[in-house]
C-alpha cells in the first residue's frame, strides 16, 4: 500500500454550476436536457511519475490546466486548447513559501495554490498567481496544513480548509495544531485578507459533540485540535461553506460573511446489515469458517456499522431547494506516531463476539472467510470501545461507507447508494473487483474500505443534474443522474485503466462546463495520482 502523501482531497473543485444558455440575442433559448450522457476519454498528460496529478483546475481565457504535481510539489500548467493533446507549458514552483503544493483553485485568470509549511504543523500560505504569466502576485498566511481551496461564485472569496494534523500524539515534540477554514478576501491588485473561522468556540463541548456524534477522539486534543477540515462546498448564492470533517464523521457549516462556524452536524453511521446496503468484508471469502480462504467476490449484508468519513463533498440545488453529495471515501488516524485506530475485527475481539448482539453465529463471524479481516476502528468516538463488560464487541465499526450519500442542506440523510458502487464493479473486464490501485488482486480492497470513492463534482445540463463520482482505488468515474435527489439513477461508468497499467488512482475531479470548453464540449478531467496521469473525458450528450 502506497505510504499516503499528504491529503489533498481531496481534492476536486466544486464549481458553481448554472444552467447554459444558447447564443441567440436578448431572448436566449434554454438548454435542452439530454436524454443520455456518456463518457469518452479524448485527451491525457503522462507525467510520467506516482503524484504527478493530483488536483486540477482550469483558466477558461488562457485554456490552461493547473494540475497539482504532488511528486515535485509543484503545479504543472497544461495548455488545453487543443483537449485531444494537452502540453505541458510551464510549472508554478512554490518552495520558496512552503513545502508544497496541496490544492488549487482558479477564477478569472486567478490561480490560488494552498501550500503546506514547511514543518507541516505549523501556518501554511497561499499565494496567488496570474495564470497568464505564473507570476506571484503576493501570498498570504493562513492555518496549519491548508489542504484544499475554493472560490466563491463571484470570485470574491476563498476558501481554505486548513486540517491542521498533528505530527504524533502523546510525545515530547508531538504538536497538534487546531483545524480551520480561511476566509479571505480577494484583492486582485493589493494583498488580500484573512479571517479565520475555527474551532475555538467548540472547546469545552466535547463530550456534548460526543453526544451528538461527532468523533472527538485524539489522544489528548480538544474539540479545535481535533476537528480537522478536509474539503468544501460553497453555497450557489455564495453565503454558506460546508466543510467536511472526514475522521470526525461530520460537517461544519460556516457563514461566509462572518467568518464563523454556526453548526457542526454529525453524519451518523450507515447500516451495513441492511438489505442493499452490504459489503464484501474479506479478501479470503473463499470458504466457510476458515482463515486460510481465497479471494471471492461475496457482496452480502454484514453486521456492521459504517463510519461515513467522507471526503470531497458538492452542493447542488434541484426546485430551489440546497443538497449536499459527499464521496465517502472513509480515513483512519493510523499515520503518525503514538496512535493507531485502525485494525482488524478478529484482533480487536479477542473475547469474540456479543452473542445478545450478533446472534448464534457470532463465534463464525470472527473467522477470516466471514468478517475477521474487515478493517474496523479501535476508537469509534472518545473513550468508547464497542465492547461489554467481559471484553466482547458489541459494536463493530467500519471506514467509509463505501457509497456516495445525498444530505439535505441541514446536513439529514436524503439518499445513500447502498452497495451499489460495489455491484456495478464486481464484473470488469479490465480489472478485478476491489482491486488497489497498485495492484490488480482480486478482493484486495475488500477488507478495507472497497472501491473507495474519493472524489465527486456536480454538473446540470438542462433540467437535468448529474454526480460524477470518482473511485480512488478500483478505478474510473461513476456518473449518476441525481435530478431527484430521494432517488439517484445510474447512467454509466468509465473506468481507463488495465490491470497495472492505464489511469491508477483517481484523486480530483474538475468539471468544465461547454461554454468555458476550449472545444465547446463539457469536459470532466480527472488527475490521477498513482498513475501521474490527467485524464479529459468528454461528456457526450445525447438529446
Amino acid at each position: 500500500m502506497l505510504v499516503r502523501p499528504r491529503r489533498h482531497l481531496l481534492a476536486l473543485l466544486t464549481l458553481p454550476f448554472a444552467l447554459l444558455t444558447a447564443c441567440g440575442g436578448d431572448n436566449p433559448e434554454p438548454e435542452r436536457t439530454p436524454v443520455a450522457l456518456t463518457l469518452q476519454k479524448i485527451g491525457a498528460f503522462n507525467g510520467a511519475v506516482t503524484g504527478a496529478a493530483e488536483i486540477t483546475a482550469y483558466d477558461a481565457a488562457s485554456k490552461r490546466l493547473f494540475v497539482v504535481n504532488g511528486a515535485n510539489g509543484s503545479v504543472d500548467v497544461l495548455d488545453i486548447s487543443n483537449p485531444a493533446a494537452p502540453a505541458r507549458v510551464g510549472t508554478i514552483q512554490a518552495t520558496a513559501l512552503g513545502a508544497g503544493v496541496n490544492s488549487v483553485a482558479v477564477h478569472d485568470g486567478l490561480v490560488a495554490l494552498a501550500i503546506e509549511g514547511k514543518v507541516k504543523t505549523s501556518p501554511g500560505v497561499v499565494g496567488f498567481y496570474n495564470a497568464a504569466d505564473l507570476k506571484l502576485l503576493h501570498s498570504v498566511s493562513v492555518g496549519a496544513l491548508p489542504d484544499m481551496v475554493v472560490f466563491t461564485p463571484d470570485g470574491k472569496t476563498l476558501l481554505v480548509a486548513n486540517e491542521g494534523e498533528p505530527n504524533s500524539y502523546g510525545l515530547a515534540d508531538s504538536v497538534d495544531p487546531e483545524g480551520s477554514v480561511s476566509v479571505i478576501t480577494v484583492n486582485r491588485t493589493g494583498t488580500s485578507t484573512v479571517t479565520t473561522a475555527d474551532f475555538k468556540s467548540f472547546i469545552g463541548k466535547e463530550s456534548e459533540l460526543r453526544n451528538a456524534g461527532v468523533r472527538i477522539y485524539g489522544p489528548g486534543a480538544n474539540a479545535a485540535q481535533d476537528l480537522e477540515p478536509e474539503y468544501i462546498a460553497v453555497s450557489a448564492d455564495g453565503k454558506t461553506a460546508y466543510v467536511t470533517l472526514q475522521e470526525n464523521n461530520a460537517i461544519a457549516v460556516v457563514d461566509i460573511a462572518t467568518a464563523k462556524v454556526s453548526s457542526v452536524k454529525p453524519l451518523g453511521f450507515k447500516n451495513h446489515n441492511a438489505a442493499g446496503a452490504g459489503m464484501d468484508a474479506s479478501d479470503e471469502d473463499g470458504g466457510v469458517n476458515t482463515n486460510s480462504g481465497t479471494p471471492a467476490i461475496k457482496i452480502a449484508p454484514q453486521p456492521v456499522k459504517g463510519m461515513y468519513l467522507p471526503d470531497a463533498i458538492a452542493s447542488f440545488t434541484v426546485n430551489n431547494t440546497r443538497y449536499l453529495v459527499t464521496a465517502n471515501e472513509g480515513d483512519a488516524r493510523a499515520d503518525w506516531p503514538g496512535f493507531n485506530e485502525e485494525t482488524r475485527v478478529r484482533a480487536h475481539c479477542p473475547q469474540g463476539l456479543d452473542p445478545a448482539v450478533f446472534g448464534a453465529d457470532a463465534a463464525n463471524l470472527l473467522f477470516d472467510s466471514s468478517l475477521g479481516r474487515l478493517r474496523v476502528t479501535t476508537a469509534p468516538n472518545g473513550g468508547k470501545t464497542g465492547k461489554n463488560a467481559a471484553g466482547q464487541c458489541t459494536e463493530l465499526y467500519s471506514f467509509g461507507a463505501r457509497s456516495f450519500s445525498i444530505w439535505s442542506a441541514d446536513v439529514a440523510l436524503v439518499f445513500d447508494s447502498g452497495d451499489d458502487l460495489e455491484q456495478r464493479t464486481k464484473a470488469l473486464a479490465n480489472v478485478n473487483f476491489n482491486a488497489g490501485h497498485e495492484d490488480n488482486n482480486l478482493d484486495a480492497r475488500s477488507a478495507n474500505k472497497g472501491p473507495e470513492p474519493e472524489g465527486v463534482v456536480v454538473g446540470t445540463f438542462g433540467a437535468k443534474t448529474f454526480a460524477f463520482i470518482g473511485l480512488e482505488r478500483v478505478g474510473g468515474v461513476m456518473v449518476y443522474d441525481v435530478s431527484i435527489p430521494t432517488a439517484p439513477v445510474f447512467v454509466t461508468y468509465l473506468n481507463t485503466r488495465t490491470g497495472t497499467t492505464g489511469d491508477l488512482g483517481p484523486e480530483g475531479l474538475a468539471l468544465i462546463l461547454a461554454d468555458k470548453s476550449p472545444n465547446g464540449k463539457p469536459l470532466l478531467v480527472v488527475g490521477n495520482e498513482i498513475s501521474g496521469t490527467t485524464v479529459i473525458f468528454q461528456l457526450n450528450l445525447t438529446y
